[in-house]
């Protein structure tokens, strides 16, 4: 198992007092700690304009954090595609894997929050169509070293990618796949798709399957593990562990509530988002505080054998999965996200090092 650090980017919950320069000064701090105490990738977000979170140009700070690792793997979680040029996308994805060594992994996604769409003037009903349009024109970009499209939003005669691609991309692509036509493009495009924590793992069981019979209808290969991104806080007491989880993780979930309005019914309207659309009506019956509950029940957190317990209780039911953890978020001070990965570092993540796919699969 790949276990990766999300980096978030996040003010909302920590107070006026806490500038943007603070915010990545300590993201920054725990980029260089996730390499040195051994976790596999650093996966920082794409957002723009709010507290939620705001990293406008991944690909740009993973170049920075290229010169300051040694060994981790640089991975953008994700660019969302139709917020930009794919020609320009192919580029920076190509020159972060030269400065890098070749630890670059290209993940992309299509967005969520019309408070990030209005500002760029694009329309949310174009978005499925933008990310399908662009996503293949880059993948092909990064094989070949040319881009090229004719379709209707990214019109590009062929143009040489320089620098040139050092290496294939194949097996170092993602993408965000929380809906079922994004579970199928990713399928369709035969790279590795990731979900965020959200749902029971006995619903989640049947958009892997669902994911992995599309894979195998397109590809002759088995898919890649799912990338699943969790929510986390570690500590060696059970309940300093639960009620600092019951702060942090429940406070997160408030703001992933109120940046992408996931009670408005403004989803029903918009094509592609049918899907949150249909779960409005559920939220808003199951009211904040169960939703809390729910929300906080699926995540990895507690002390390191409360926490191995989940993961292995989660592999059982899903298989073979990659992590991707967010540390800091949610008014949680500095010193607590880096005690929390320190301690998952030192206990948790040699056992799940271990866990090969030949024995979730068993």
């Amino acid at each position: 198992m790949d276990v990766g650090i999300q980096m978030m980017f996040q003010s909302w919950g920590y107070g006026p007092e806490v500038g943007d320069d603070q915010v990545y000064d300590e993201e920054i701090r725990l980029a260089v700690l996730a390499d040195e105490l051994g976790f596999d990738a650093l996966w920082p977000v794409e957002h723009h304009f709010e507290d939620y979170s705001f990293c406008p140009d991944n690909t740009q700070f993973l170049s920075y954090m290229a010169a300051r690792t040694s060994r981790i793997k640089l991975a953008t979680g994700a660019v969302i595609l139709p917020w930009h040029n794919p020609l320009r996308v192919a580029e920076k994805v190509a020159l972060l894997d030269h400065l890098s060594g070749g630890r670059a992994f290209f993940g992309m996604g299509r967005g969520l929050s019309r408070r990030e769409y209005e500002p760029f003037g694009l329309d949310m009903d174009t978005s499925r169509d933008r990310f399908d349009e662009a996503s293949r024109m880059i993948l092909d970009a990064l094989e070949t070293g040319f881009i090229e499209g004719d379709g209707p939003y990214y019109p590009q005669p062929r143009t040489a990618i320089r620098p040139r691609p050092r290496r294939t991309f194949k097996g170092r692509v993602s993408s965000v796949a929380m809906s079922p036509d994004s579970v199928q493009q990713a399928a369709r495009l035969g790279i590795k798709m990731v979900v965020f924590t959200q749902k029971a793992w006995e619903e989640q069981r049947e958009i892997f399957e669902g994911y992995g019979r599309e894979f195998r209808r397109h590809h002759d290969e088995e898919p890649p593990p799912p990338l699943i991104c969790d929510y986390t806080y570690c500590h060696t007491d059970p309940a300093v562990a639960e009620a600092r989880a019951r702060e942090y993780i429940t406070g997160y979930m408030s703001s992933l509530l109120h940046h992408y309005e996931l009670a408005s019914d403004h989803y029903k309207d918009t094509r592609g988002y049918e899907e949150y659309g249909s779960n409005v009506e559920a939220i808003r019956h199951l009211g904040l505080e169960r939703m809390a509950q729910a929300y906080l029940d699926v995540q990895a957190w507690g002390t390191p054998e409360q926490i191995l317990e989940r993961l292995e209780t989660r592999r059982q039911v899903v298989g073979a999965y990659d992590l991707d953890l967010c540390f800091r978020y949610a008014g949680m001070p500095y010193e607590e996200a880096e005690a929390s990965m320190r301690l998952f570092a030192a206990e948790v993540l040699p056992v799940v090092h271990d866990w090969s796919e030949a024995s979730s699969a068993a």
